[in-house]
């Protein structure tokens, strides 16, 4: 139950910041991502090869691709912290740290150009600021009901790269 407040909250959020935007009628090709995708894993790439989950065995996350060129990500790490005093302002350092780190979040419009196979991310707002305003290109693959794409300007900085595997959910 509460898994679906949460999702219903996170969907209501999202179909207002949509309302409030102009429409976006020249997004050419990216109907084929339009709809709901759930997340199946992030995997950091290091430079030196090695591999690792940010955000656990099972994350969490909802990707959301509308007709008019807005999308909106949430993602999760799979175990977050309870914050102790029940109050998010009250959090300790080493909780908010963990918060921080278990989130990843950004809204704004995309294209996808099929030739390339790339999708371009206009980041408007994000939990990580340093992303806000800017364009994040993603090549990307797509399968059946699965999308893979590669992030090569993480938030976790430097040379990590990181792939991001979503499955359609509706």
């Amino acid at each position: 139950m509460k898994k679906l407040i949460l999702l219903s909250g996170f969907l209501i959020i999202m179909l207002n910041v949509f309302a409030e935007k102009p429409q976006n009628t020249a997004i050419p090709d990216s109907t084929e991502l339009t709809g709901l995708w759930t997340l199946v894993t992030v995997e950091n790439i290091n430079p030196d090869g090695s591999k690792t989950l940010p955000y656990g065995i099972s994350p969490k996350g909802l990707l959301v691709f509308d007709k008019s060129g807005n999308y909106a990500i949430q993602i999760l790490k799979t175990s977050r912290p309870k914050v102790a005093a029940g109050d998010k302002n009250k959090a300790t350092p080493e909780e908010n740290a963990a918060l921080v780190q278990g989130n990843n979040s950004h809204f704004g419009s995309f294209k996808v150009n099929k030739a390339s196979k790339t999708i371009t991310f206009h980041v408007e707002d994000a939990f990580y600021p340093n992303w806000e305003g800017t364009i994040q290109e993603r090549t990307y693959t797509l399968s059946n009901s699965e999308l893979k794409y590669v992030v090569t300007n993480t938030t976790n900085g430097g040379n990590i790269t990181a792939v991001v595997i979503w499955k359609r959910k509706i």
